[in-house]
């Protein structure tokens, strides 16, 4: 397994311009990907350093960042009733796509299935140990300050507000995370964690979740409203 060090995206950036149909494979997603803030091809490359990072030496580097490009290729939005097939028509898109840029049919299957089953919405556990370190990887995304942003970002785009005015922590309402964008925490951020599958996962994972509990401690004293939600 490569040593990423402390720069990741250059490790990914070079492995893909060493490679051919990598390079193919990105300038096809390029042009069919339709992107927003929370969903561009900077996450495809972090969640590709996280996949080739999380499984290790028993996947070669080159199918892990294969899946990760591919793994929300299409993008359905969170609010469209068909958004629970995103993966697997995702995954469809692989399995037409790879075989016409080169890839043997063993490993078209490997990443389809991996991409089919990544998703938090469809809810599987992932077979493969490509599958795995891709669920993780993805799920890293949605924790810490790149978690914060896409989660921002996303309850922007379908209107919701930050937070509710007079009972931010959901005490004496039902959570809303389609209305309330911090509502997202409780509904299903900080639970991510414990769905992770890779040790390596799992302690990025509880890192980044504690960042997210200590700007909601933040956000407590800034509109004075003590946190009376447990957040782990």
């Amino acid at each position: 397994m490569i040593d990423f060090g402390n720069d990741t995206m250059t490790d990914i950036d070079r492995m893909i311009g060493a490679d051919s149909e990598l390079r193919l494979l990105l300038g096809e997603v390029r042009s069919r990907f339709d992107s927003d803030s929370a969903h561009d091809i900077g996450h495809l490359k972090r969640v590709a350093a996280w996949t080739v990072r999380l499984a290790g030496d028993g996947v070669r580097s080159r199918l892990c960042i294969a899946a990760a490009l591919l793994h929300d290729v299409v993008n359905i939005p969170k609010t469209h009733a068909d958004r629970s097939r995103a993966s697997e028509r995702s995954a469809d898109v692989a399995r037409d796509l790879l075989p016409r840029l080169g890839f043997a049919p063993p490993d078209v299957t490997l990443i389809a299935d991996a991409i089919r089953d990544h998703s938090f919405s469809r809810g599987a556990v992932p077979e493969s140990a490509l599958g795995r370190a891709l669920q993780d990887a993805d799920r890293l995304e949605a924790l810490g300050v790149i978690g914060t942003f896409r989660c921002i970002a996303t309850g922007v785009r379908f209107d919701a507000e930050f937070f509710h005015a007079t009972d931010p922590w959901a005490s004496d309402r039902p959570l809303d995370d389609a209305r309330y964008s911090v509502d997202h925490y409780f509904t299903k951020l900080l639970k991510l964690p414990a769905t992770f599958h890779t040790l390596g996962g799992r302690t990025e994972a509880e890192r980044r979740a504690g960042v997210m509990r200590a700007l909601l401690e933040s956000l407590a004293l800034e509109i004075d409203q003590p946190l009376t939600r447990v957040v782990g």
